[in-house]
């Protein structure tokens, strides 16, 4: 399971070395937008990082993100429906999960919680079984998240501009 998280980050940051792409377009599902950039680190060992930008659209039923590399190139495409979740990444097949959490697991080693991450972005302090919310700014768009049960810890940090 380390290897598959190491892997699993480790093409991050293959990708962030990689030549410039333009961004695919911004995913058109319902719900609320947000864009800006994320980091991750999942304090394992050794430390997992990972850090990109990211194009969010939707609700906790429904929606997409977008990830890329600050130079522009696509890491991975990431939706979710009633029906489960999907992640895509250039030049693989289409990887199926039951929801979010458990995408977000394989794919960083920690569920992150994402109803309450929408929340966050909306400046609303939701409570999320194992999280603390360390720094919450929607109005300037920065928000810092650990989790802190179950290990290994967890700390997630978004900067965005704020809507209008």
């Amino acid at each position: 399971m380390r290897g598959d998280r190491r892997q699993a980050l480790g093409w991050v940051a293959a990708l962030l070395a990689g030549c410039a792409t333009p961004p695919p377009p911004p995913p058109e599902s319902a719900g609320r937008h947000w864009s800006g950039r994320l980091a991750l680190t999942v304090h394992s060992d050794p430390p997992q990082r990972a850090s990109a930008l990211f194009e969010l659209r939707g609700d906790p039923q429904a929606g997409e993100l977008l990830l890329s590399s600050p130079l522009g190139q696509a890491l991975a495409h990431v939706g979710w429906n009633a029906g489960g979740a999907w992640l895509q990444r250039p030049g693989t097949a289409r990887e199926a999960y039951p929801d979010m959490a458990t995408l977000t697991k394989a794919l960083t080693g920690a569920a992150l919680p994402l109803a309450a991450l929408l929340d966050w972005l909306q400046g609303h302090p939701t409570e999320a079984p194992g999280w603390v919310l360390v720094q919450l700014d929607a109005t300037a768009g920065r928000l810092h998240a650990q989790r802190i049960a179950p290990t290994p810890p967890v700390d997630l940090r978004l900067t965005w501009t704020p809507s209008p």
